[in-house]
């Protein structure tokens, strides 16, 4: 199996300095979605035919396809043609377009099946719509398989009352589909080549084109911004159903926002006001309340209230916020208490360690079981570059105080409240790093009583 995805148009439409195809939904590029539905069909080889800002597309698809440039874009006959080296001499291939993120997996594997077993040398995907306005209608023969597709403008009175729509997704034979490629003609209004004249070509060499009626949501394309959010809407629903059936509780879909790739734990609940996005992995038993996750891996058993965590991993029975941010590259243990107004970055913070509030911990190893008091601040950057501290195990920090890195807290050690530590701590030992406190009786009294004489 092979697939061609379209995916070089300009999408004037959308009214946008970016490709069309690269704009996203729930977090990911919208071709990205074709691409994974074809690949969840078993297609391997997957072509995806770019051109307007082509680089822009490429550098925006994680996916391993082959990529192939259309310049001039002559209509969709003609990617296809630029495609054709790349495509083998037999076999099947799919041709869809980059700007239908909701078709699935399902679907096309039903298609391709469909295809098979009636030997045809094509097979269009349809839609029933209930305004077939703009859209090529679907023309059979009485045996169900396909005459013609007439586009909107050359339709007739009867072909108008059609409401079974071309929906732009094909399933060809390869050999034959080559046939026909060069037969193509651009003798037409636009001057472009279209790959709806390929069906034709088809039938008059005595070749059959059926018909696999699909659902209208998911051949849905994408225009303009409100068909985006209008695909948006779909996805998300779709996104949030899932993973209600599979053990999650939703308290309020309609202000829940999860990203496709997401995977969550039975019994966790995600109140509302939440993002999740990219490449997250939530636990089972986690309570989730208005708080923004990106790429990120949640254990088991796990509270984050109002908080931010990117690019992170988060062990088991953790409880987070309000209002923390774990920046990328960190590790909290298991059993951590990361508290409210606590930032987190590139740091490891052991097992069954506290930072309760106010804290900012970054570049930091920290051991287990250790409290960092309200107002600790690493010092790790010293204009130039960054450094590194280490704490050790059972380290009590007290309140206010910063660690001037690059230095080792060892295990077992205090540190007094308000020190500023500039040289290594050793083990079990107490540092106290700020000036003797100084009291001056009456002092008040004298200055003030001198303000007035002058």
């Amino acid at each position: 199996m092979n697939a061609v995805i379209l995916a070089a148009g300009l999408g004037t439409r959308m009214k946008s300095k970016r490709p069309k195809v690269v704009h996203e939904i729930l977090g990911k590029p919208m071709v990205e979605y074709v691409i994974g539905a074809v690949k969840g069909a078993g297609v391997e080889h997957i072509i995806l035919v770019v051109g307007h800002k082509a680089e822009e597309v490429k550098s925006a698809i994680r996916s391993d396809v082959d990529f192939v440039l259309q310049q001039p874009q002559l209509g969709t006959g003609h990617a296809v043609m630029v495609a054709k080296e790349s495509l083998p001499d037999e076999g099947e291939v799919l041709v869809l377009a980059g700007d239908t993120p909701l078709i699935t997996s399902q679907t096309l594997d039903n298609m391709v099946k469909y295809h098979r077993e009636k030997g045809y040398a094509a097979t269009v995907v349809t839609a029933l719509v209930d305004d077939p306005t703009g859209y090529g209608r679907i023309v059979k023969d009485d045996g169900g398989d396909i005459v013609r597709i007439v586009e909107h403008k050359d339709a007739s009175a009867d072909e108008l009352g059609i409401c079974e729509i071309n929906a732009g997704m094909y399933c060809f034979d390869v050999k034959k589909l080559k046939e026909v490629l060069g037969s193509i003609s651009n003798d037409n209004a636009q001057k472009e080549y279209y790959l709806t004249d390929a069906i034709a070509l088809l039938r008059e060499k005595g070749y059959r084109v059926g018909a696999f009626l699909a659902d209208s949501h998911e051949v849905m394309g994408i225009n303009d911004r409100v068909q985006l959010w209008e695909a948006s809407s779909i996805m998300k629903d779709r996104v949030l159903k899932k993973h209600m059936l599979n053990g999650v509780t939703i308290v309020d879909p309609n202000n829940t926002y999860i990203g496709p790739d997401v995977k969550i734990g039975q019994d966790t609940v995600i109140y509302p006001g939440c993002v999740i996005e990219g490449e997250v992995e939530i636990g089972d038993d986690c309570y989730i309340a208005g708080s923004r996750l990106i790429d990120c891996k949640i254990g088991h058993r796990c509270n984050v209230l109002n908080s931010v965590i990117v690019s992170s991993q988060v062990k088991d029975n953790v409880n987070i916020g309000p209002f923390a941010y774990v920046r990328p590259e960190s590790v909290i243990g298991n059993n951590v208490k990361i508290g409210d107004f606590v930032e987190i970055k590139k740091s490891i913070i052991g097992d069954r360690t506290k930072v309760p509030h106010l804290t900012y911990v970054g570049d930091a190893q920290i051991g287990s079981e250790c409290n960092l008091g309200c107002g600790t601040i690493f010092v790790n950057y010293d204009g130039k570059v960054k450094h590194k501290t280490v704490v050790g195990d059972r380290v009590f920090i007290g309140c206010n105080s910063n660690l001037v890195a690059p230095v080792l807290i060892e295990d077992d050690s205090y540190i007094a409240a308000g020190s500023t530590i500039t040289d290594n701590v050793p083990k079990k030992a107490l540092a106290i790093a700020r000036e003797r406190q100084v009291i001056k009786e009456g002092w008040v009294d004298k200055k003030f009583n001198k303000q007035e004489d002058n």
